[in-house]
């Protein structure tokens, strides 16, 4: 039993680090779904809660930086509220299509909801350029936890072998 959830463990480590990169995995939850299974197969003797709940920390963190990314970037740029609500409409309705869908979404419902607000083509246009840019922050964000979610579990066990 111990070996199939150790399979388990690691098929869900290597498709959630995919799902990072690629918009219709859940990166983050899969990997960390695997990190569980790893410390359930060992009793929670190698990695326990601790390291469990900072696991699950970092994968909340990152989820939320990969979806709130876009509408920062068009907060940051000065974008109106109708603006930061166009972000978040197209990175929702963006899902459906794959990449091209997760890039242009944003980008499209941003520039669109400037548009509509100040009827200013070029402050429409900077701000969806700024919010492709937090997007883009977003996704080296999520990436980030993943690898840093990765390193954790490998210091856990080769600490673990080491001492034992």
């Amino acid at each position: 039993m111990t070996a199939v959830l150790v399979i388990l463990a690691i098929i869900l480590l290597l498709i959630g680090l995919l799902g990072t990169v690629m918009p219709a995995l859940p990166g983050l939850p899969l990997m960390f779904g695997g990190a569980w299974l790893l410390a359930l197969s060992s009793n929670y003797q190698i990695m326990g809660a601790g390291t469990l709940i900072s696991l699950g920390i970092l994968t909340i963190l990152g989820c939320t930086m990969d979806y709130m990314a876009g509408m920062l970037g068009a907060k940051h740029c000065g974008a109106s509220k109708r603006a930061i609500w166009g972000a978040f409409i197209g990175a929702i309705i963006g899902m459906f299509f794959a990449v091209p869908g997760m890039i242009l979404g944003p980008l499209l419902g941003a520039a669109a909801g400037e548009f509509i607000a100040r009827r200013n083509l070029i402050a429409a246009g900077k701000v969806g350029l700024a919010t492709v840019i937090g997007l883009v922050l977003g996704v080296v964000a999520k990436i980030g936890c993943a690898f840093a979610m990765l390193i954790t579990i490998a210091v856990m066990y080769l600490y673990h072998f080491i001492n034992f």
